[in-house]
């Protein structure tokens, strides 16, 4: 393949307004994954968790890949996955090394399943390829309103445990010592976690899922030290990342992520790059204010 037919796979917008019209509902749930992507991304950074964010989505890919080979909702089975990932990290990996061995195991015996099912299913090999790497889909309005109203009730939840789940994540032994359940704020947000991670893999695959949790929050970490600039920020790069990936992989014959995966990493670089010309001018600037002034 040369360069051009390359380029032609990557960006072709031939017929791009009838296409577009076609995946109106899946640019909407693109838009409602990085909305709460962004926002459950926010304590996925502060809770150190983004290992377990894969851990979850290799169940969640085997849930998913047994769904598809029995015939089954394939959503349905990626949440089963998702959660019994999430409540077995919950209850059982209380310590942080213990968290991370449990993680380790969990991860390569789900993707086993998961590839032993993909392995015995006979059907489309796009469906196979879709499950690990996203694309993008006809949703139906049903389709949409469920993914919705699932979103809604996370994001809810989410914002009702917000005040001591922060206190928690911060600081963890103190809000022990002041009452707060630290043990149940966190079982009850890996579940939470594990609902995201299933419904963004359909957008972007169960390989490349980090791509919502992990790096809008990250690159907005990189920016500002502020709260509520970190959430609002991430949630923008985060819809950015899946709604611009969405527009840009109608116009190329390349699965969703690539394109999702490459806005979110070249925003996460340009909030890299920012943050370090703010911090080596602070630092700058610190300097200049404490050098002796020369006497007169």
């Amino acid at each position: 393949m040369d360069l051009g037919n390359a380029l032609n796979s990557i960006f072709n917008f031939e017929n791009y307004g009838e296409l577009l019209v076609l995946v109106q509902n899946s640019i909407w749930a693109g838009a409602v994954l990085g909305l709460l992507g962004g926002l459950m991304g926010t304590f996925v950074m502060k809770r150190d968790l983004a290992f377990a964010v894969h851990g979850i989505s290799e169940l969640s890919f085997a849930g998913a890949a047994f769904a598809l080979l029995i015939g089954a909702d394939i959503i349905l089975g990626s949440l089963a996955g998702s959660i019994t990932a999430a409540l077995v990290l919950g209850v059982m990996g209380v310590r942080a090394r213990d968290k991370n061995s449990i993680i380790g195991v969990i991860m390569p015996f789900g993707l086993g399943l998961g590839i032993l099912f993909l392995s015995l299913y006979e059907g489309r090999a796009a469906n196979k390829f879709g499950l690990l790497t996203g694309q993008i889909v006809s949703v139906g309005t049903v389709q949409l309103q469920v993914l919705a109203g699932v979103a809604v009730v996370v994001m809810l939840a989410l914002v009702a445990i917000w005040r001591p789940l922060t206190f928690a994540s911060v600081d963890p032994d103190v809000a022990t010592a002041r009452g707060v359940p630290v043990r149940a704020l966190a079982i009850g947000f890996m579940v939470l976690l594990g609902i995201s991670v299933a419904l963004s893999i359909q957008i972007v695959g169960a390989l490349l899922v980090l791509a919502l949790l992990i790096t809008p929050a990250a690159a907005a970490l990189r920016v500002t030290s502020s709260p509520r600039l970190v959430v609002i920020l991430s949630v923008v790069f985060a819809m950015t990342a899946t709604v611009g990936g969405i527009l840009l992989a109608l116009g190329g014959r390349l699965p969703i992520s690539p394109y999702v995966t490459t806005l979110s990493f070249l925003i996460y670089v340009a909030c890299r790059v920012i943050g370090g010309i703010r911090t080596k001018r602070g630092i700058n600037g610190r300097v200049l204010r404490n050098s002796p002034v020369p006497a007169a």
